[in-house]
């Protein structure tokens, strides 16, 4: 049995290296879009049952981030949910037959190894760190937006030797966030398919079935940690200044009435 951390180089277009879990991830992009060109051309007045469903999923999705990030969530719901679909999509399509077990065998030091000729895109860590990467600059994307060089302030603040050191812990709080993200999803989906792999090689037959149900239910809930923690994320980073705005104000207009007191 193989099992490699790193994706398995499948060919190679010039000087570009194709992975099995690159593969999968163009697989994955390729079925949701294809997916969402059908429903689109699809989509009636009238909804049928399909797309009755779909819209009941968009809005429990669309209630759920008002729910966590106010009316401001629409802005970057579109974001949250394609994550979600994205993650979960690669999740579930890790665990179908032939992800893992079709491949073809190498020479390596003298060894003949097994590669896989697809991997789970998520079981791959660079997917999963770029995930990350797109979920931390939205972060400030939408910061900046919305609260525009104000923004900057939450890291670069000479207010006072206090204020300074907060926002230098904010700067390593943000690339916190991008090792947070990428190696929790890669190592809880890492983790699940190596345990399938081991308990499949040692009895095939009934025994693997539950834990394939387990890994359905953890590919869902990781999908649904990531865009939830991206969703409320970027909320924090919307409405942070404006809650000091406000305080500014009130202060100001504590002020005036202590003078007009007087």
């Amino acid at each position: 049995m193989h099992i490699s951390l790193i994706a398995e180089k499948i060919f190679k277009i010039g000087n570009f290296t194709v992975t099995n879990s690159l593969l999968a991830s163009v697989i994955t992009s390729v079925l949701l879009i294809t997916i969402a060109v059908v429903i689109n051309r699809s989509l009636k007045k009238s909804p049928g049952g399909v797309q009755s469903i779909i819209e009941m999923v968009i809005d429990w999705l669309d209630d759920l981030a008002q729910s966590v990030g106010g009316k401001d969530s629409r802005t970057f719901l579109p974001l949250v949910i394609t994550f979600f679909v994205f993650i979960l999509t690669s999740n579930w399509l890790g665990l179908l037959p032939g992800f893992g077990s079709i491949g073809f065998n190498e020479i390596e030091e003298g060894h003949k190894v097994f590669i896989p000729l697809f991997r789970g895109a998520t079981a791959d860590l660079n997917t999963t760190l770029a995930l990350a990467l797109i979920s931390v600059f939205s972060v400030q994307f939408y910061g900046i937006s919305k609260n525009k060089l104000k923004y900057l302030k939450r890291f670069v603040n000479f207010e006072s030797p206090i204020m300074f050191f907060m926002g230098l812990l904010e700067v390593v709080s943000e690339f916190a966030k991008i090792i947070s993200f990428s190696f929790r999803l890669f190592g809880n989906v890492f983790a699940g398919e190596v345990l399938i792999a081991v308990i499949t090689s040692l009895i095939p037959v009934l025994v693997p079935i539950p834990f394939f149900g387990l890994e359905i239910f953890v590919g869902l809930i990781q999908a649904l940690v990531f865009a939830m923690l991206t969703l409320v994320f970027i909320n924090i980073g919307m409405q942070i200044h404006e809650g000091e705005e406000k305080e500014n104000i009130n202060r100001s207009l504590a002020g005036e009435e202590v003078e007009n007191g007087n």
